[in-house]
C-alpha cells in the first residue's frame, strides 16, 4: 500500500497521460512552466555574468576607492598612503595624476591625427596593487621609464599608432603658456612633450581603451606643472569591493579633514543601477511566460472539475471534506509546477553550461554572430549562476502554478454531493 495521502494519489492518477483535450492542455502547461523557468535562468544568469565582468573590468582600471583633496592637489600623499595602508581591509594603495591633454600623431605619409585624451600618471611599482593594467598589455611591455607612454587599443587603432611610434602631448600648462605669450605679444611657441609608445593595453572596456594615455607619475607631474611633487589623489583597492562604504567611513575618521573619500559605487552608480534595473525588468517580462502557463493550468483544471463532477459527488458522499477535495486539485497544480520547475531548471543550467558552444555552432551554421565581441567587448558570453536567483525563479514558478489551481479547487470543494450526482 502506498503511504501517500489519498488526495495526492488521486491527483497523480488524474494526471496520467490520456488521449484527451485536458491532457493536451496539461502537457502544454508543463512545457510552458519548463520554458519559463529555463529561459529565466538563462537570461538572469547571463545578465549576472555580464554585470560581474563589467564590474571587474571597471574596478580593475579605476580601483575601489579614490582619495583626493577638495579644490586642490594632494601634497602629503605619502602620509595619506601610510595611513590608508594600516586599514586591515585595504589591499593596495597608489598615487595618481589625472587630467585632460591634447595628443598629436604624425603618420609616415605626413597626415596628422589629433585627439583629446585623459592622461593618467601612475607609479609603475605601486600600480599593480590597485589596477590590472600591468596584466592587460596587449602589445609591448608595461614600461613607463624615461619618456615612454602606454595607450589603449582603440585609441591606438584610431590614431594609427604602433609600438615605437612617437606622440606629442600638449598639456594644460603648455596651452596656458602659449596663451600668456600671445597676450604679451611675444608669440613664442611652446613645444609639446614627445613620448614613445612602449605598450598598448586592452582592459576589456571600450571607453578606457579609447580615452586613456598612461605615463609615469613624474612625467605627468611635469606635464601638469606639479613642481611641488603633489598628486591629484590616491587610488585604493580592497580585499572585498563591497566593503567600500564601510572602509570609506573608517578612513574619514583617521584621514585629515581636507581629504575626500569617494567609492566606486558613487562614481559608477548610474551604470550599475542601469544594469540592475535591466535585470529586474527582464525578470518581470519573462515571468509572463509562466503566467501564460498558469492560465493553461487553470483552464485544464476547470475543464477537469466539470468532467469529474460525478466522482467529486461520490467522494463527498463517502465522507470527503471540502479541504480534501480542494487538495486533490491543488495537488495537481503543484505536481505540474514541480515537474515543470525541475525540467526547466535542468534545461536552463544545461543551456548556461553550453552557451558558448551553442553560439559557436550558430555562427558556423548561419554565418551570423549573435554576440559580437567588437560591440560587447567580451570574447565569450559571460554567465554567473547565483543560487538565490535560482531559488526565487523556481519558487515563483511553483507559487504561480499553485495559485492557478485555487479557483478550480475552490469550485470543486464547494460542490454539494446531491447536486453533483443529480447533475450527472
Amino acid at each position: 500500500m502506498s503511504r501517500l495521502p489519498f488526495e495526492l494519489q488521486l491527483a497523480l492518477r488524474y494526471l496520467k497521460p490520456k488521449r484527451t483535450f485536458v491532457s493536451t492542455i496539461t502537457l502544454i502547461s508543463v512545457l510552458g512552466v519548463t520554458l519559463g523557468v529555463g529561459v529565466l535562468i538563462i537570461v538572469i544568469s547571463v545578465m549576472s555574468g555580464f554585470d560581474k565582468q563589467m564590474r571587474d573590468k571597471i574596478l580593475g582600471f579605476k580601483s575601489h576607492l579614490r582619495i583626493q583633496r577638495l579644490s586642490s592637489t594632494l601634497k602629503d600623499y605619502e602620509n595619506v598612503i601610510d595611513i590608508v595602508k594600516k586599514h586591515p581591509k585595504v589591499k593596495g594603495v597608489a598615487p595618481y595624476v589625472w587630467g585632460k591633454v591634447l595628443v598629436e600623431n604624425e603618420a609616415p605619409d605626413g597626415s596628422q591625427y589629433w585627439d583629446s585624451q585623459i592622461l593618467r600618471g601612475l607609479d609603475p611599482e605601486l600600480e599593480p596593487s590597485v589596477s590590472s593594467i600591468a596584466t592587460n598589455i596587449l602589445v609591448g611591455e608595461f614600461d613607463l621609464s624615461g619618456r615612454n607612454a602606454i595607450v589603449g587599443s582603440v585609441f591606438a587603432r584610431n590614431m594609427g599608432l604602433f609600438l615605437g611610434d612617437t606622440i606629442s602631448i600638449y598639456s594644460p600648462s603648455n596651452l596656458k603658456k602659449m596663451k600668456e605669450n600671445h597676450e604679451k605679444g611675444t608669440e613664442e611657441v611652446v613645444l609639446p612633450d614627445d613620448y614613445e609608445i612602449s605598450g598598448i593595453f586592452d582592459v576589456g572596456y571600450y571607453d578606457y581603451n579609447a580615452t586613456f594615455v598612461l605615463t609615469s607619475l613624474w612625467n605627468a607631474q611635469d606635464l601638469y606643472g606639479l613642481l611641488d611633487g603633489s598628486v591629484h589623489g590616491v587610488l585604493v583597492t580592497l580585499n572585498d569591493p563591497f566593503q567600500a562604504v564601510t572602509v570609506q567611513k573608517d578612513l574619514k575618521e583617521v584621514l585629515p579633514e581636507y581629504c575626500e573619500v569617494i567609492t566606486w559605487l558613487e562614481e559608477d552608480s548610474s551604470l550599475f543601477e542601469a544594469l540592475l534595473v535591466e535585470k529586474q525588468v527582464m525578470f518581470y517580462l519573462l515571468f509572463f511566460i509562466m503566467v501564460v502557463a498558469a492560465f493553461g493550468i487553470m483552464s485544464a483544471l476547470i475543464t477537469f472539475v466539470v468532467q469529474k463532477t460525478r466522482e467529486i459527488g461520490a467522494l463527498k458522499s463517502l465522507g470527503a471534506s471540502d479541504p480534501q477535495i480542494m487538495a486533490i486539485f491543488l495537488g495537481q497544480s503543484l505536481i505540474v509546477g514541480v515537474f515543470g520547475s525541475v525540467t526547466g531548471l535542468g534545461l536552463g543550467l544545461l543551456a548556461v553550461r553550453f552557451r558558448n558552444e551553442f553560439l559557436l555552432f550558430m555562427r558556423k551554421a548561419t554565418g551570423f554572430e549573435l554576440f559580437p565581441a567588437d560591440i560587447y567587448q567580451f570574447t565569450e558570453l559571460p554567465a554567473l549562476v547565483i543560487p538565490a536567483d535560482i531559488v526565487v525563479i523556481c519558487f515563483s514558478a511553483l507559487f504561480t502554478c499553485v495559485l492557478a489551481g485555487v479557483v478550480p479547487a475552490w469550485s470543486a470543494g464547494k460542490l454539494k454531493p446531491v447536486e453533483a450526482l443529480r447533475h450527472e
